[in-house]
C-alpha cells in the first residue's frame, strides 16, 4: 500500500497535479493508494495522527512542490515545515518515507539529509515510485530505482534522475478532490510535456525536469482534459515551462482539442516563450480554448535579454503582444528585474518599452532567486558578485539551498522604490514590494483579495483575475467621482 501526502498549504490552493498522476499510475500497476491532503486540514498533525492510527502503508510519499515563495523581500522558506512533517510521520509509523516533487528535485540530496527522510526521487515520480515499492517488497536493490536518493551508512547515494521517455501518465485524475480545488483555487493544472532545453541563466526547470523536452501524446492530453471536464472543471492552466516549445507539439495538442470541440467548452491559460509564436499558433490556440498567455519576457532591453540567455528581441515581444490582441487572448508579460548588469538606465528602457507595447498586465519580479546548479549560481561565484548583490534573510555563510536572491547593486539601496517610480502608478504593472509597501506585487501566496475573488466565483489564471479586479475597482472609483 502507498500513502501519498500533499504538504502544500498555500492559498489559494493549487491542486497537487504530480500526486494525481503518481496515484493513478501506481494504482494501475496494482497497488492500493491513499491520498492524505493536508491542504484542507485545519490541524495537519491531528489529521496525520488520525490517519496513521488505522493505516500502516508500505511506503509514505510526501509531495514537496515549492521550497520557498521565490519572491523578494518576502523570502518565505518551506523546508523547515517539510522537516517537521517528516518528524511527525516518523512518530506515527515505521513506514518508509520518500520525498518528491519539483521543490524536492531542486535540491534532493540536501533535502534528504535535512529532513531525515528515507528516500527521495529526483525527477518523474510515476515509474520511480512503482520501482521503489517493488524493491521494498523484494531485493531492496535501490540502485535500480530511477532518480532515487538515499542515505546508507552515512553516505548519500544518488541514482540518475528519473526523466521518463516516452512520457505517459495516467489520465483519470480521480485521486485528488479536483472539484474543491477548482472551487477554491479557480483553475486546475495539466501538463503536456516536461523538461526544457533552453539556457536561461536563472531557470531551475532543467535541474528539476531535465534538459530534454519529453512530450505527451496529444490524444492522451485531450483524454485528461475531457475527464476533468466531466468533473466540472472547465478552466485549466497548462503547467508546461513553455507551452510552445516545441512549436509542432503545441500545434498538435491544439489541433486535437479543436477536433474534439474542447475549445468550445474549456478555457485555458499557458506560459509561453516569446519565440516561436506566430499567427498560425495564436489562431489555433484561440480556437482550442486559450484565453490567456503569460510570456517569459524578462526585459525590454537587448543587453539584459542577452545576459539572461534569451533568443528573442524586444521587437519579437512586441509582435507577440500584437498577435494576442488580434486573437482576443489576454496577455501578461513577466519581467525579471535586477539581474547582473541591470542599471537604472536598463530598467527605464524596459519599463518604457512595456508601456508602449501595452500588454494587459506586467509582472515586475525584482531579484533573481538563485538555485544551485543553474548558470547564474556559477556566474555569481566565478565573478565574485557575491559580496554586494546578494539579498537574504538568514545568517551565516551564503547558501543557495535557502532563499537567496541577487539584485544588481547599481540599483542602489531601495531598488523597489526605483522600479515603482519608473512605473509611475501605471495600473498595468504589478509593482514590486519594498521595505515600506506590501500587497502591490503578484505574489499569490496568501493573497486575500485573490482568495476572496475566487470564493465569489471568479476563475482563471491568477494574474488575469487580479487584472479584472483592478479594472472593476477602477471603474467603481470613476463612478464615485
Amino acid at each position: 500500500m502507498l500513502t501519498l501526502i500533499n504538504t502544500n498549504r498555500m492559498q489559494p490552493p493549487i491542486a497537487p497535479l504530480g500526486l494525481d498522476y503518481i496515484a493513478g499510475s501506481v494504482e494501475s500497476a496494482g497497488t492500493k493508494v491513499d491520498v492524505v491532503d493536508l491542504c484542507w486540514a485545519e490541524e495537519p498533525e491531528v489529521t496525520l495522527k488520525q490517519y496513521f492510527s488505522s493505516h500502516q502503508p508500505q511506503l509514505v510519499g510526501i509531495s514537496f512542490r515549492n521550497s520557498d515563495d521565490c519572491f523578494w523581500p518576502s523570502a518565505q522558506w518551506f523546508v523547515e515545515q517539510l522537516a517537521q512533517t517528516v518528524r511527525t510521520i516518523r512518530g506515527l509509523t515505521d513506514s518508509a518515507i520518500v520525498l518528491g516533487g519539483v521543490g524536492f528535485s531542486l535540491a534532493g540530496g540536501r533535502l534528504v539529509e535535512y529532513t531525515g527522510a528515507d528516500f527521495g526521487v529526483h525527477g518523474d515520480g510515476e515509474q520511480a515510485t512503482i520501482a521503489l515499492l517493488e524493491q521494498l517488497d523484494g531485493g531492496r536493490c535501490f540502485g535500480r530505482v530511477p532518480g532515487l536518493i538515499w542515505l546508507r551508512d552515512g553516505q548519500l547515494h544518488c541514482n540518475r534522475p528519473a526523466w521518463s521517455e516516452p512520457l505517459s501518465v495516467a489520465t483519470g485524475r480521480s485521486h485528488i478532490d479536483n472539484a474543491s480545488y477548482f472551487k477554491f483555487g479557480g483553475q486546475i493544472g495539466v501538463e503536456t510535456k516536461r523538461g526544457c532545453n533552453r539556457c536561461c541563466i536563472y531557470c531551475a526547470d532543467p535541474v528539476a525536469k531535465g534538459t530534454v523536452i519529453r512530450q505527451r501524446c496529444p490524444a492522451e492530453v485531450a483524454d485528461e482534459i475531457e475527464g476533468l471536464e466531466r468533473q466540472g472543471v472547465d478552466v485549466l492552466h497548462i503547467c508546461d515551462g513553455e507551452f510552445n516549445l516545441p512549436r509542432d507539439h503545441a500545434l498538435a495538442v491544439c489541433r486535437e482539442l479543436v477536433r474534439r470541440s474542447l475549445g468550445n467548452r474549456v478555457r485555458w491559460y499557458a506560459y509561453l516563450a516569446v519565440l516561436p509564436f506566430d499567427a498560425e499558433l495564436a489562431d489555433l490556440m484561440r480556437r482550442a480554448g486559450c484565453v490567456g498567455i503569460n510570456f517569459t519576457g524578462d526585459s525590454g532591453c537587448p543587453s539584459m535579454l542577452k545576459t539572461y540567455g534569451h533568443q528573442h528581441t524586444p521587437a519579437d515581444l512586441a509582435a507577440a503582444v500584437r498577435l494576442c490582441r488580434e486573437n482576443n487572448i489576454a496577455v501578461m508579460v513577466d519581467l525579471l528585474l535586477g539581474g547582473p548588469g541591470e542599471t537604472v538606465e536598463t530598467l527605464t528602457e524596459t519599463i518604457e518599452f512595456m508601456k508602449q507595447i501595452n500588454p494587459d498586465c506586467v509582472g515586475t519580479a525584482l531579484g533573481i532567486r538563485i538555485y544551485d546548479n543553474t548558470p547564474i549560481a556559477e556566474m555569481l561565484k566565478a565573478q565574485k558578485y557575491m559580496e554586494s548583490g546578494i539579498c537574504r534573510k538568514y545568517d551565516g555563510p551564503i547558501d543557495f539551498f535557502k532563499p537567496t536572491f541577487y539584485i544588481s547593486p547599481a540599483l542602489g539601496t531601495r531598488p523597489g522604490r526605483v522600479v515603482r517610480d519608473l512605473i509611475g502608478g501605471d495600473k498595468r504593472f504589478f509593482e514590486p514590494e519594498d521595505e515600506t509597501t506590501t500587497g502591490t506585487d503578484h505574489n499569490y501566496n496568501d493573497n486575500k483579495v485573490l482568495i476572496d475573488a475566487i470564493a465569489a466565483g471568479d476563475r482563471g489564471a491568477y494574474w488575469h483575475i487580479m487584472r479584472r479586479l483592478r479594472n472593476t475597482n477602477d471603474r467603481a472609483a470613476d463612478g464615485d467621482r
